[in-house]
């Protein structure tokens, strides 16, 4: 009896201590949460409802119902270049940066000279200002006096239009973001440093050659890397503006009429609050169904316990 009365005092203090530790951790979190109700869950809600008005932010918001998301899918001049757009920058921007990332990480995880300087070197682009790599690349691209038209000069080649021709102007604006993925590079980089090397020096001892060796061991277990990179590239690719403000204000003929631009158009430039909340809202829906069809479609591969 004395040895149950004592087992039933030990868990009563337990839990006691428990919930002590519970209440104190959500006291903890009380700023966490505040913040994201009100920088995130009140904004999206807030922007949802918004779409719902004929407002521009002076006069008093109308209420007009889906006459917004109407006149978006049958009389907007900008909505189909600017899916057109964003759909197509995306599609590039995150294959290239994806494979350019990985092949920089694989270099840079091998024993070679200068390594960890070569690491800051390629990581720096995406510690820039986005504004400064913008007006440096414009200069790289300028027609007249670039770089890069000096140099096809010197080879006898024509000089390129890049940002101020309908065909070239999404390619350099891709380059541009290829270039700046050392984020995706320092993420690769450390999954390549967790790949078990017993599982290399056996296949090596097998036979295998560098190839086998990567496509067979490197990348299964670094498949919830590729993941993370495609899923976080993909959804800052799908939100491109920056250049659109920085470059080329959507042009030339709406080729860089991205969705974000076409939003901060409508509402800053135009003063359409409500329209430009209906866009976003359409905006919010299309990366909601690319993410959801990314995480649907590498489920099995990424979850599984297959490594």
């Amino acid at each position: 009896m004395k040895r149950a009365s004592g087992k039933r005092k030990i868990r009563t203090s337990q839990s006691k201590y428990n919930r002590k530790e519970e209440r104190c951790a959500y006291l903890c979190l009380i700023p966490a949460f505040l913040g994201i109700t009100f920088i995130s869950y009140l904004p999206t809600i807030a922007v949802f409802v918004l779409s719902l008005f004929n407002y521009n932010g002076l006069s008093s918001p109308e209420f007009v119902g889906l006459d917004n998301y109407i006149r978006i899918f049958t009389k907007d001049v900008y909505f189909a270049s600017a899916v057109k757009a964003t759909l197509l920058y995306a599609f590039l921007a995150v294959i290239g940066a994806v494979i350019y990332s990985l092949v920089i990480a694989l270099i840079l995880n091998m024993d070679i000279f200068g390594r960890t300087i070569f690491r800051s070197i390629f990581f720096i682009p995406y510690l820039l200002p986005a504004i400064g790599v913008f007006k440096g690349w414009q200069w790289l691209y300028e027609q007249n006096y670039g770089l890069f038209n000096f140099i096809f000069r010197m080879l006898g080649i024509p000089p390129q239009r890049f940002l101020d021709s309908p065909r070239q102007v999404i390619p350099a604006l891709v380059l541009i973001a290829v270039w700046a993925s050392g984020n995706l590079i320092v993420i690769f980089l450390a999954g390549l440093q967790n790949v078990p090397t017993v599982y290399k020096e056996a296949a090596q001892i097998d036979g295998a050659n560098s190839w086998q060796r990567f496509w067979n061991i490197t990348i299964p277990c670094i498949k919830p890397i590729i993941f993370y990179n495609v899923l976080t590239a993909l959804i800052t690719h799908l939100q491109v503006v920056n250049p659109a403000l920085a470059l080329t204000n959507g042009g030339p003929a709406k080729k860089s009429m991205f969705l974000s631009y076409v939003i901060y158009m409508y509402g800053f430039e135009k003063n359409k609050l409500g329209y430009a909340a209906a866009f976003s809202v359409i905006f919010f829906v299309l990366v909601g169904i690319f993410t959801i069809v990314l995480f649907v479609t590498q489920k099995d591969s990424i979850f599984s316990d297959e490594a």
